[in-house]
């Protein structure tokens, strides 16, 4: 009775107050909106014909809406090519890039050696210089491999998809090594020895234990992987010659001419283009919140 006696007694825990929520939400909504002003009026433009905007301004409202924007881009750029291009670039670079990084992301997490803090600084290091910095030597390195006369003269690396691939995983990988090694360092060592005690050998504790535990880092990687890949422009302009090998980043050229610009259209294009990276977030999305949000709450 005392102890209840006391607990009435006791002054009840107030949340913060009432003005400092609503001013947190409000800052959220505008923030959030600040964000998306840009899209919703690339979506408004991408709308309008040409003709109108030219009469009336871009920033105006009023006036015809159609989607012969869209209709023109999908056919004039030749999307549909481009697609499929950027899909046998991004899907392969992305699964390559995270099979990699999780399985030198387990030998570092889970072994111990000598050079092993060494690796997971070079893996890292990669990703400090920007890559516009290393553009000459890597190009003359893509020229100047000393391939095979039949690998070279077929093209395995320079203006080719292999090449770009090749690249992104380069490039890629040093970022998802240094996340999924810090993840699995986080699980229990008891996890391997009772595999190990089981009898499991070393690939089947990596496939058959670690692997099915890293799902959640894996998805939030792949959707970031999946959208930086897809999004590139540089390394394809700069690896390959042929117009028609390149990924859909750069068949929004083909919708700006020598001396005219329809915004509208690139605008139509542009949202376009996005269509596959909303697609993949949103079959991915819980995988995605709930990698983003390990370590945010203890046991």
């Amino acid at each position: 009775m005392t102890a209840i006696k006391a607990l009435d007694q006791a002054p009840a825990r107030r949340g913060p107050p009432r003005w400092r929520t609503v001013g947190l939400q409000a800052f959220l909504a505008i923030t959030a909106l600040v964000w998306l002003v840009p899209l919703l009026w690339a979506a408004y433009t991408s709308l309008r014909p040409y003709s109108e905007t030219a009469k009336r301004g871009y920033v105006s409202v009023g006036g015809e809406y159609n989607f012969d924007n869209y209709i023109a881009a999908w056919t004039d750029a030749e999307m549909p090519r481009y697609f499929i291009n950027t899909l046998i670039i991004t899907v392969p670079a992305v699964l390559i890039t995270l099979l990699l990084a999780s399985a030198a992301g387990f030998v570092l997490s889970r072994f111990s050696f000598r050079a092993n803090l060494t690796l997971l600084m070079l893996f890292t290091a990669g990703n400090l210089l920007p890559q516009q910095v290393i553009i000459t030597p890597l190009y003359r390195m893509f020229l100047e491999l000393p391939l095979p006369r039949w690998i070279a003269e077929s093209g395995v690396f320079y203006d080719s998809r292999f090449g770009v691939i090749a690249i992104h995983v380069a490039f890629q990988m040093g970022f998802c090594t240094f996340v999924l090694s810090n993840y699995m360092k986080a699980l229990p060592s008891e996890l391997n020895e009772a595999a190990f005690v089981d009898g499991a050998s070393v690939w089947r504790q990596f496939r058959s234990v670690i692997l099915p535990l890293a799902r959640p880092p894996l998805a939030a990687l792949a959707v970031l992987e999946f959208t930086w890949i897809y999004n590139d422009f540089f390394w394809a302009l700069v690896l390959m010659v042929t117009g028609d090998k390149r990924p859909i980043t750069s068949a929004l050229q083909n919708l700006s001419g020598t001396f005219f610009v329809d915004n509208n259209l690139i605008a139509a294009g542009s949202l376009l283009a996005a269509v596959p990276t909303l697609i993949v977030f949103a079959v991915l999305q819980r995988q995605f919140v709930a990698g983003l949000t390990l370590g945010s709450t203890k046991g």
